[in-house]
């Protein structure tokens, strides 16, 4: 039986762009535009035109360009922002708005001074005002996740009544644990069955400031949404989004448990993540998943003699299924005697069983002085080692 279809909108233009620090420039939006259409995401949110005209005028080039995927942008619930984002997108091939509003109690009080019905009114105006210009409109629920669990099943139905086609809940501080998040998506289902159907979509948008924005986007899959909000390197405000790499890499190394596909490209992945990195001067963390610079390279020797072995002994993902070239084995301190023979064999050296002991003592006294051995450091071992002179 056929997989069910997960949507990714990635929001590396919008959302990750706000990272602190973080200035794409025109030029850049549109090449990261056009690989992300590459890599296969379904709707592409690329600004929020209302902000700025540099950000408008971004935003129309992408409109432009961009064939296959959905072209996005967010709007406040007003009918101003509406309007320019309409003009922003207008002749994007396939363009898609969604407005937002805070629903959350502390949101609502401190930031908007509104009350629940000014709330809902809002929500329900915006969508129905952006349905007249848009054939795809989607909402979202900023902090949904610190939103009262009963005020949201109102909204949910009031703007799927409205003619909503996609519903975001925000876990925009990255607050909420997986079990309550996959609680709180099958209560919106189960209390809006229209949503059972899949559409409209109930969309997860996660952030990462308590290190669950991955976890909590899989358990809303989980318990019944169909559209996975996220980023290329998991950037964003703060500590950042679900990591787009993550999340489907789970979905595709798991498929024995989850029961779910996406259209992404996975062999574009790391090409992907490092033209992101680039543009925004963030590089991921060296230990980050998937597309960390450590994230297939092994050091210990239990482990490179395992994968020199097999690579699955210590490997769960093949490294060219997300675009890296190859796994590494680097050799350090940590290294064992067989590693470091299929190395000397590499670099075309041909030594006996004393010889190369001895190249081994030699490569272990230079381990305890620096972190790595680099290639010609190893050749000058072997050669001095054939010499004679490395031999006591």
């Amino acid at each position: 039986m056929a997989k069910k279809r997960i949507l990714i909108t990635d929001t590396t233009l919008r959302d990750g762009e706000q990272s602190p620090g973080v200035n794409i420039v025109a030029d850049e939006k549109l090449r990261a535009a056009k690989q992300l259409e590459i890599l296969g995401v379904d709707n592409m949110e690329v600004g929020f035109p209302a902000t700025s005209p540099d950000e408008f005028k971004a935003v129309q080039m992408i409109a432009g360009a961009i064939e296959k995927s959905f072209v996005g942008v967010i709007a406040r619930a007003n009918r101003k922002d509406i309007d320019v984002a309409y003009d922003a997108v207008k002749d994007a091939a396939k363009p898609r708005i969604e407005p937002f509003i805070s629903t959350s109690p502390i949101h609502r009080e401190m930031k908007l001074g509104k009350t629940r019905d000014e709330v809902l009114k809002l929500a329900v105006d915006a969508v129905s005002y952006a349905r007249e210009r848009f054939e795809y409109v989607d909402f979202a629920f900023e902090d949904a996740t610190r939103t009262e669990p009963d005020f949201l099943y109102e909204l949910t139905a009031a703007i799927v009544e409205a003619g909503v086609c996609g519903i975001s809940i925000c876990d925009t501080v990255g607050y909420i644990q997986p079990p309550e998040f996959g609680r709180l998506i099958r209560g919106i289902i189960d209390r809006v069955p229209v949503l059972k159907d899949g559409f409209p979509y109930l969309s997860a948008h996660c952030h990462n400031d308590l290190g669950l924005a991955a976890a909590n986007s899989l358990i809303a899959i989980e318990n019944g949404a169909r559209r996975i909000e996220c980023t290329i390197n998991g950037i964003g405000e703060r500590a950042g989004n679900a990591s787009l790499e993550q999340v489907v890499m789970n979905l595709v190394t798991r498929s024995d448990y989850f029961d779910f596909e996406t259209g992404i490209q996975t062999k574009e992945i790391f090409k992907t993540s490092t033209m992101i990195a680039g543009f925004t001067e963030i590089a991921p963390d060296a230990m980050r998943p998937i597309v960390g610079k450590n994230a297939f390279v092994h050091e210990a020797g239990i482990h490179q003699d395992g994968m020199l072995k097999d690579r699955r002994t210590y490997e769960v993902m093949d490294p060219h299924d997300v675009g890296v070239p190859n796994s590494l084995i680097v050799l350090g301190k940590h290294s064992g005697r067989n590693a470091f023979k299929r190395k000397v064999e590499s670099l075309t050296f041909t030594l006996t069983d004393e010889q190369l002991n001895a190249a081994f003592d030699e490569f272990k006294v230079l381990t305890g002085q620096q972190k790595q051995v680099v290639d010609n450091e190893i050749t000058s071992i072997c050669e001095k080692v054939l010499s004679g002179a490395g031999t006591h």
